[in-house]
């Protein structure tokens, strides 16, 4: 797998200048926008300006893929407009031949492209034959130049979601140029399973990715860690479908800071890529569950202790490196049987690992003994990494409800409790409100947090 980035993040940087940072800041590829300021296709010197970009590209040593959404380069006034779903669908086909053309001449990777929005007067069946009309001439013409195609499911699209995409791809008979281009923060806003499960369902039609946080039902580009994209088990997941195409940073709305968001990313993402040690540790954890015994104490040592997050410097909102480490090992049990006993024997590391690679799937009569011995300590972190999403699943409303005070009585911050907006509730809010009422008598500040909780305004 190689790391990229987009340049449609570096909207206000000459494309030469753009892939100059680029690559400085140790990306081996890019994600090439065509768009009126970088490598405009309608250039009447188009040749010369590909050939000079395919120079510059090979002389920093990144490889390509090409994208075809551009905002306004087709119509000025239409964003994304027209589609392969419009009345004046030939347009969007000549600039995706285009594209190809561009691809081929570049040695790209694939085109990437997308279906539409459904026009309010068109019926989704019409919308539907008018994209697979649309997409069966570009395949000829992708299979004609040998470039393949990374048809990429859109939030809001006519093909949103990657099922979609697989069944247009089935109706035209499984075409050979035509892949996936999978971006895994679409996962996260809109498909069924996480970005994890999309990377391993699409598995061998991945010809493309796009890497970026987001939220669920919310389709905005988000750097990583600003969403709810577990970014090391994506990446987890496209080593071992065997991915080794370019994934790519996307973040089209961060061209004000581009270097800075440039640089921010890739440390995040040096951050979540498996360690040799951790894959293999993980192998040995699925051949042999009790191999975890002598592993999950080393793993302090083999990865690392540092937080996740430099806005989380005591890691109790999103945890630390060997944390992270122990959750993958505990994710890779087949069961929950060898986690008691590494919770009962376990330094306080162990037990947040086993805390921390908790899960709303977990046996229950494993877990809660182990969430409710955590939250009758005073330990922080063990207090922190008790509410994650076991906790959120399976604590009853009396249990979750303490288990939030414990986090304003030990100074947790509330981000740590997970599904928080959800599960509050007016009996909560009460004790709360009780909670600050006693600290303002004391004369004692009421945290943040609480008031928040209370829809006050601190």
């Amino acid at each position: 797998m190689r790391l990229g980035y987009g340049t449609n993040g570096f909207a206000n940087h000459r494309l030469d200048d753009a892939l100059a940072v680029i690559a400085d800041l140790g990306y081996s590829g890019v994600a090439l926008t065509l768009d009126h300021h970088h490598l405009d296709p309608f250039a009447e010197d188009l040749p010369a300006r590909v050939d000079a970009v395919a120079r510059r590209l090979a002389e920093l040593g990144l490889s390509v893929v090409v994208e075809t959404g551009a905002r306004y380069l087709l119509d000025p006034t239409r964003k994304h407009h027209p589609t392969l779903v419009s009345d004046q669908q030939q347009r969007r086909i000549d600039f995706l031949r285009r594209a190809v053309l561009i691809a081929r001449d570049l040695g790209a990777d694939c085109v990437s492209f997308w279906s539409g929005v459904r026009p309010p007067d068109v019926p989704p069946e019409r919308a539907w034959q008018r994209l697979r009309s649309g997409v069966e001439e570009v395949v000829r013409i992708a299979e004609r130049e040998g470039v393949r195609l990374g048809l990429e499911p859109e939030p809001g699209h006519v093909v949103e979601r990657l099922d979609q995409a697989l069944a247009l791809r089935a109706e035209l008979g499984g075409p050979t140029a035509l892949g996936v281009t999978l971006d895994v923060g679409h996962c996260v806003a809109v498909e069924p399973e996480d970005a994890a499960a999309c990377v391993r369902r699409a598995g061998g039609l991945l010809v493309n990715v796009q890497l970026d946080d987001m939220v669920r039902g919310v389709h905005e580009h988000l750097e990583f860690g600003e969403g709810t994209l577990d970014l090391a088990a994506t990446l987890a997941a496209l080593a071992d479908i065997g991915y080794t195409g370019l994934a790519a940073v996307e973040l089209p709305r961060h061209s004000h800071a581009a270097p800075d968001v440039a640089r921010r990313a890739m440390s995040a993402l040096r951050a979540a890529l498996t360690p040799d040690w951790l894959a293999e540790a993980e192998r040995k954890v699925r051949a042999d569950p009790t191999a975890i015994r002598a592993l999950f104490p080393a793993a302090g040592r083999e990865v690392g202790r540092a937080p996740l997050r430099a806005d989380d410097p005591g890691g109790l909102v999103h945890g630390t490196a060997d944390d992270a480490a122990r959750a993958r090992l505990v994710a890779a049990l087949p069961d929950a049987g060898e986690l008691p006993a590494l919770y009962r024997y376990g330094d306080d590391a162990e037990k947040r690992g086993v805390l921390r690679g908790l899960t709303a799937d977990t046996d229950p009569e494993v877990g809660l003994p182990i969430v409710r011995d955590a939250l009758r300590t005073n330990d922080t972190r063990l207090v922190a990494a008790a509410m994650g999403p076991f906790a959120a699943a399976h604590l009853d409303p009396h249990g979750w409800r303490h288990g939030v005070l414990k986090c304003l009585f030990t100074g947790v911050p509330l981000a740590a409790v997970h599904d928080l907006d959800r599960r509050a509730d007016d009996e909560l809010r009460r004790m709360v409100a009780d909670y600050a009422a006693e600290r303002r008598a004391a004369g004692r500040a009421v945290p943040h947090d609480a008031l928040r909780l209370l829809g006050r305004t601190p």
